[in-house]
């Protein structure tokens, strides 16, 4: 006689906390200033605004976009802040950098809008493996945004977890 399969998992008073089920929700875009610069190299602050005034925004609506510089150009901090300018009042995001400093830009902006009193006295896993690289530095961020709320923290799969957190008994 086969016994049934319980998932002690699912009947656990665990709460799974998936970053990337945040970061998959959202629609990410590029865009290299290369196309406003002279000659794809040379920032002439006319020509710079011009092309900015120009410009289509309207297809970064509702996406968070990584800003950058493809080539190796000379391109003034007013520049990038312009763009900004041009983007915040239709994109969800704006960030620069690499392919990295723009994924933590993100995950900064998911951790700021999680809200944590939801994990009030509950024991959380913070998932671990997922297929977005999730910066380490994101996931200390997470666990002390997260430790004044939890009961237990813990990482990894609920089927293998690590505690890294268990708050003192009073």
């Amino acid at each position: 006689m086969a016994e049934e399969i319980v998932n002690r998992v699912k009947k656990s008073r665990t709460k799974l906390l998936d970053l990337e089920d945040y970061y998959t929700e959202l629609q990410l875009a590029k865009l290299d200033i290369v196309p406003f610069l002279y000659e794809g190299l040379i920032l002439r602050e006319q020509e710079f605004r011009k092309s900015a005034d120009e410009f289509d925004w309207r297809k970064f609506e509702g996406k968070f976009v990584r800003v950058f510089c493809s080539a190796d150009a000379i391109v003034p901090t007013w520049a990038y802040m312009l763009v900004a300018s041009k983007l915040s009042p239709i994109a969800s995001g704006v960030g620069f950098g690499s392919d990295r400093e723009f994924k933590l830009t993100i995950f900064e902006e998911i951790i700021s809008s999680i809200d944590f009193s939801q994990y009030d006295n509950e024991r959380v896993i913070i998932k671990g493996c997922s297929k977005v690289e999730v910066p380490e530095n994101v996931y200390l961020r997470l666990t002390a945004k997260l430790q004044p709320f939890a009961k237990s923290i813990m990482f990894g799969e609920p089927c293998s977890t690590v505690p890294v957190y268990k708050k003192p008994r009073k």
